[in-house]
């Protein structure tokens, strides 16, 4: 079976679910479907990888929550105390809140400025290359064959080294794409089960 025919068929189970929460649903198989592919998994091989369809769907039905707590929780109001401890508590929490995220914006800063770093070592070992060619033909023009041989050889070296840098590079940067990724869907499922509480 392919994604496509996968998600129709968990559509089809997860009819009665709220809308909102049964696209929440797809979205997470097909992502998952999409990882899995992105493994080296063909489209048939991901989807048999991620189970069947009736059992996933009789899953998520066993773990949806009955609709009366959910409806009962989005009626509840916040108590005048509680609003005070939030609003006197602000300077600290608020203060930690900050301090999070920018630790979190530096931690990810410093994981692309190595990306970028890498990137840069790999553009001036290319110019190196290019660089030693062209420096060794015109020694060997002006007469000067040995250095030219030699200027040449390193040149050659380093347009060898960067196949193999353009490859650590390109393996890097996915992986912390991939990483990017997963951090964004996990907050932001964090994000939608606080809203839905």
């Amino acid at each position: 079976m392919n994604k496509q025919g996968f998600l129709t068929q968990l559509r089809e189970k997860l009819s009665g679910m709220p809308r909102d929460e049964l696209e929440e649903r797809l979205i997470f198989y097909s992502e998952m479907i999409d990882d899995r592919i992105e493994e080296g998994l063909s489209q048939e091989e991901a989807v048999a990888a991620v189970g069947s369809v009736d059992e996933i769907a009789a899953q998520i039905i066993s773990d949806a929550p009955s609709s009366e707590p959910t409806s009962v929780k989005s009626k509840r109001r916040m108590g005048a105390w509680e609003i005070a401890l939030l609003v006197l508590g602000a300077p600290i929490w608020l203060s930690l809140a900050i301090a999070a995220v920018a630790i979190l914006i530096s931690v990810y800063a410093v994981i692309w400025s190595v990306i970028i770093s890498l990137w840069a070592v790999f553009a001036a070992v290319a110019a190196c290359g290019f660089a030693g060619v062209v420096t060794g033909i015109g020694f060997i023009f002006g007469g000067n064959g040995l250095p030219g041989a030699a200027m040449i050889g390193a040149g050659l070296v380093c347009v060898g080294l960067t196949a193999f840098l353009f490859y650590g590079c390109h393996g890097a940067t996915k992986g912390i794409l991939l990483l990017t990724k997963n951090i964004t869907v996990g907050l932001m499922r964090i994000f939608r089960h606080k809203e839905a509480a």
